[in-house]
């Protein structure tokens, strides 16, 4: 029942709303007799932190600010990583025979009874927000510690009556608590991949690396673009968890000498994620690499990936064309697809058809026809193209061009009333041009094909979370702006390092672009065969911004570090 004195209170503490806006709630409150609270869920005026603390208030139960130095470690590990994650609860503190437990859901009684069962103590439930709880339980259950307790769970069915667990297996001793959570897993290996699995979606990683080495295997994760150390696994286990993850993704494991590819589906905190697997036979053992792709991250928008209204808004004018060719260029892992994939949900409705060729095909597009390359069988994107051409689309994304008769069938569709996105390696958008010639497109066909050219990189953004301002020194100012100093005083940022970053400092990833389109003048130019830095000086000139200038935009507007900028970006280009 729904205190109305307590929810009205807490609601003009937290200033959700004004007062003319809690006026409207309460004669619609009182009109159709549905609770506060559901009328604010509905028209959406609380983010899950208020809704948290509200409902806690409705409902007479604590609500409680959670940090890792409010939560003891002892009591956490007192359930297992299993059963927080599930149910989305952690222990925070006990109080005799009474465990206080962050719960986000604290009236779901099932749960607080599997609890009591579990601990033998009675819980005391107060109000967390969910978010909040996750990034309690990514603390305190880091993947190290739930797969140092599954190597001990491993060791505990493997050990003889009376035996010992043998001291060097771990470099630390286990908690009581660690040690009995480790004997109720009944399958220590599908435990030890899942928290490895679970580990890196829950560290935003894009990639799970598993390399065999002379003692143990090692496990990395890329994190915004960069390898991070995670985890030792002893050699004892390596090629049970390689053989879990190659059944898992439904691989030959019995075949260890040529590379595989696979394919998993998991779902993890109420998502849906694709893990692409793929083996590489190695000196050692079989390295596997597993790539992390949310289901969801297809529905991001071009407003998302493209959030600068400039850059944004010169997408919008060559995507709007109705025939042409739009080509991204970068290295590999620069978000080149994910751009693309944006500009297909911006491009993607009930009239026109779409198709796309791709190796491999990273997100499933709903209303858009997708085709996997596969070379063994002879599927091309040449080969494909012919065939895409004959189904009358509108649209066709081509994953990579990569050979000259991919390309004179993209040009070819581009004249002939089509809409040609794809990609090429190519160190700035100026130098795509060229390298289309080189592929043996005539210049002329090239310059009546392409709309534009845009090169793509992504910074590492500051983690607003310990973000600071500092002043720059000298050689960090030079690299901004040469050798005119400013003559006000300049304000740097830089992330400090905390929880939420792993203390890298850094959370998340920007795109920043450089945006070439193909004028009357530079369209001249490519058929005159001109060089690549003859069409970018005058792209400059027409008010094209480069690489370079993109990234220091970051820097100067506190996004990114200078840092990030001489990692990411080639200062030499400009």
């Amino acid at each position: 029942m729904e205190n109305q004195e307590a929810v009205i209170a807490q609601i003009t503490k937290e200033k959700v709303v004004d007062d003319a806006t809690m006026q409207t709630i309460l004669a619609q409150q009182r009109q159709t007799g549905q609770s506060i609270v559901s009328i604010l869920k509905q028209n959406n005026l609380l983010n899950e932190e208020q809704l948290t603390k509200i409902i806690a208030v409705s409902q007479g139960i604590e609500y409680i600010d959670l940090s890792s130095d409010k939560i003891d470690p002892m009591t956490a590990h007192l359930l297992t990583y299993e059963m927080v994650s599930r149910y989305n609860v952690i222990p925070v503190r006990k109080e005799g025979k009474k465990l206080i437990v962050a719960m986000g859901a604290p009236l779901n009684l099932s749960v607080r009874d599997q609890i009591e069962m579990k601990t033998g103590y009675e819980v005391c439930p107060v109000a967390a927000s969910p978010a909040a709880i996750r990034q309690a339980v990514n603390f305190h259950f880091s993947v190290r510690d739930v797969t140092k307790q599954t190597i001990v769970s491993m060791r505990l069915k493997q050990e003889p009556a009376g035996g010992q667990i043998q001291d060097n297996i771990l470099e630390s001793k286990l908690s009581e608590a660690e040690r009995e959570s480790a004997q109720v897993v009944e399958t220590p290996i599908t435990r030890l991949v899942t928290s490895i699995i679970n580990g890196a979606i829950d560290a935003r990683a894009s990639d799970i690396h598993l390399e065999p080495r002379a003692t143990d295997m090692q496990v990395r994760y890329r994190i915004d673009g960069l390898l991070h150390d995670t985890l030792n696994v002893p050699a004892a286990a390596q090629l049970e968890v390689i053989s879990h993850i190659k059944i898992m993704a439904e691989m030959d494991i019995s075949e260890k000498r040529v590379p595989q590819d696979g394919h998993i589906s998991v779902q993890h905190s109420g998502r849906d994620y694709d893990l692409r697997v793929s083996s590489l036979p190695a000196t050692g053992g079989e390295k596997i690499v597993i790539r992390i792709l949310d289901k969801y991250a297809g529905k991001w928008s071009l407003d998302t990936v493209v959030p600068r209204q400039e850059d944004n808004e010169k997408f919008r004018r060559l995507v709007n064309n109705p025939y042409g060719m739009i080509l991204l260029t970068g290295p590999t892992g620069c978000g080149k697809t994910t751009t693309l994939y944006s500009v297909l949900q911006l491009l993607n409705n009930p009239d026109v058809n779409i198709v796309t060729v791709e190796d491999p095909v990273e997100y499933r597009l709903e209303g858009i026809t997708q085709v996997q390359v596969r070379p063994a069988a002879g599927v091309t994107f040449a080969s494909s193209l012919r065939s895409i051409v004959r189904q009358d689309p509108d649209i066709i994304l081509i994953g990579e061009i990569r050979d000259g008769e991919t390309a004179e069938i993209a040009v070819s569709a581009a004249l002939t009333g089509h809409v040609v996105l794809s990609t090429l390696h190519t160190n700035d958008a100026a130098g795509a041009i060229s390298r289309l010639i080189n592929l043996n497109v005539a210049p002329f066909l090239v310059a009546s094909a392409l709309l534009g050219t845009v090169a793509q990189r992504l910074v590492r953004t500051i983690c607003k979370n310990c973000k600071q301002g500092y002043k720059p020194s000298n050689e960090e100012l030079r690299t901004i702006f040469g050798k005119s100093l400013p003559d006000k005083e300049i304000q740097f940022y830089r992330g400090t390092g905390c929880q939420a970053c792993r203390n890298t400092g850094y959370l998340g990833r920007k795109g920043v672009f450089e945006i070439l389109p193909v004028s009357q003048q530079i369209h001249r130019m490519i058929t005159d065969i001109r060089s690549d830095e003859d069409i970018k000086q005058q792209a400059i000139k027409e008010g094209m911004r480069t690489l370079t200038k993109a990234a220091i935009d970051e820097v100067l507007e506190g996004n990114t570090t200078v840092e990030e900028l001489i990692r990411g970006i080639d200062l030499r280009a400009d």
